[in-house]
């Protein structure tokens, strides 16, 4: 008998204490991709154990928010240019705190029953809520998939339903939201205006941000599932107002899909699709919050609109050559067309497993790698599989010419600014060389055995909380000693799972 196929869980569907462990493990608090040996659940149970039955007032002696590098930050080139995006590794203490406030029984309820409250209009649907994957699979893994199941496919069908579809996002949502504003997607604006000093759930989660980023109301962290979900928050409650003024006016027959701060807007005439999208900018302006008008897109070929144009463009293309430098080159031009884009990471991914089978280089192996060094410097979100496949080439290598390619590649990056990410990548891909190479990122230099705090802790008065976060140890020395020189597709490949 065949077991029935287990469903992710909407966030929303956990109790207050299930809630609490999600929000608390290692894949939720760090959601970009990291070598395996980094794991910080260790840090986060020790600190849990430590708040338990108390305020972190009372283990402080001063503000967070008066310290600068509270969080440690994380910095990804994003086009190989001038631009760049900042992971941050939540402080542990702040980060558990806030886990814990929101999960408190009482807290939780409110918050779940505010969610039904936004999510109350049938024509507008939330895809993005965090979700808990079944034991065989990670959530990281469901949460990508909802996007081809629930938006393209979803998208797909309703061209039997309406003649349009505008798609937009907002500009630089995370790093623009302001922090205020969740204080008004908990309580209403006019309540939470009202007891804006009052110590509620929603100044408490304003507030705790605030500490988080040296006092800034604008913008909250990047790279945790915790603040994915607090977004969520806020656009539950732009949901919640753009419903409110659509049902002023003249528009019955429409259909709103959003993924976080991605919308698809199906209608049957372009007016009504200026109307909606007016509507929204309205809502977003008045948060601080603004369309991206080089995002925003209009079609009457809605099957055709529905499927991003770099996953068609690679189906289209079938992305293979038998000569695997020809091979690379494909998967060159499809970067430049598309550059970080997710069809990209799956054509790297596909490129890797034939890597692995290699034995030995031949004439075209230096092109090959000169490629693939081209696409990662590029391509930030590639990364991971770009040097799982350096790592395999390297491998192969004698030891002096390992020794050559490595400061080759380590001086091409080197004209880049922001290269922490690659730098962790960097150093995965040449774990025999660990000792060789000077790298600046913290983490790197923690993986190396060096001391190093990359959190500001000289806010924390109580000693045994402050010794739990600096002498934290968020290397796993035995994934450490295990990881194999190359790269294997676990490491980075979201949809496979180690057998047993």
């Amino acid at each position: 008998m065949t077991q029935a196929k287990q469903k992710p869980k909407n966030i929303l569907d956990l109790n207050c204490t299930e809630a609490e462990v999600f929000f608390l493990k290692h894949e939720s608090y760090f959601n970009a991709d990291l070598p395996p040996y980094f794991n910080f659940g260790k840090v986060l149970s020790a600190v849990s154990n430590e708040l338990e039955g108390k305020s972190l007032k009372s283990l402080r002696k001063k503000n967070p928010g008066d310290f600068e590098g509270v969080n440690h930050v994380i910095i990804a080139n994003k086009n190989g240019k001038l631009s760049w995006r900042p992971f941050q590794l939540i402080h542990p203490v702040l980060y558990v705190d806030l886990v814990k406030e929101i999960t408190k029984q009482e807290n939780w309820d409110k918050l779940k029953s505010r969610f039904e409250q936004m999510h109350g209009c049938d024509d507008i649907e939330c895809l993005s809520m965090p979700l808990q994957a079944s034991e065989n699979k990670k959530d990281r893994a469901v949460q990508v998939s909802q996007w081809w199941q629930e938006v393209e496919l979803r998208s797909v069908e309703y061209s039997l339903d309406y003649e349009y579809l505008y798609e937009t996002d907002i500009a630089d949502c995370y790093g623009s939201l302001y922090t205020h504003s969740i204080a008004w997607a908990v309580d209403g604006k006019a309540v939470a205006k009202k007891e804006r000093y009052n110590n509620n759930l929603g100044n408490y989660i304003d507030k705790a941000i605030q500490n988080m980023q040296h006092g800034q109301t604008n913008g909250i962290p990047q790279g945790s599932v915790l603040m994915d979900f607090i977004a969520e928050l806020v656009l539950g409650y732009v949901d919640l107002k753009v419903a409110e003024k659509i049902i002023c006016s003249d528009i019955d027959n429409f259909k709103i899909l959003r993924y976080r701060d991605d919308y698809r807007i199906f209608v049957n005439s372009s007016e009504e699709g200026e109307t909606v999208l007016k509507l929204l900018s309205e809502v977003l302006t008045d948060l601080g919050l603004r369309l991206n008008s080089n995002k925003t897109r209009f079609s009457s070929d809605i099957v055709g609109a529905s499927i991003k144009e770099d996953k068609k463009a690679w189906i289209v293309s079938k992305g293979f050559h038998r000569n695997l430098f020809k091979h690379a080159i494909l998967i060159k031009q499809h970067a430049d067309l598309f550059p970080n884009s997710g069809s990209l990471t799956v054509a790297l991914s596909e490129f890797h497993k034939r890597t692995l089978k290699l034995a030995e280089l031949d004439v075209t192996s230096k092109a090959i790698i000169s490629v693939i060094v081209d696409i990662a410097y590029k391509n930030p979100r590639a990364y991971p599989a770009c040097f799982a496949i350096l790592s395999k080439f390297i491998s192969l290598l004698d030891d002096c010419s390992q020794n050559t390619l490595i400061r080759k590649i380590q001086n091409k990056f080197t004209k880049l600014n922001n290269v922490g990410y690659m730098e962790v990548w960097f150093q995965r891909a040449i774990k025999n060389k660990l000792n060789e190479v000077d790298l600046n990122e913290p983490l790197c230099k923690l993986v190396k055995g060096e001391q190093v705090n990359i959190w500001e802790s000289a806010w924390i008065s109580s000693r045994n909380l402050k010794n739990l976060v600096e002498s934290s140890d968020i290397i796993d020395k035995g994934k450490l000693d295990e990881a194999e020189p190359v790269i294997n597709s676990l490491e980075f490949n979201l949809f496979l799972q180690a057998s047993g």
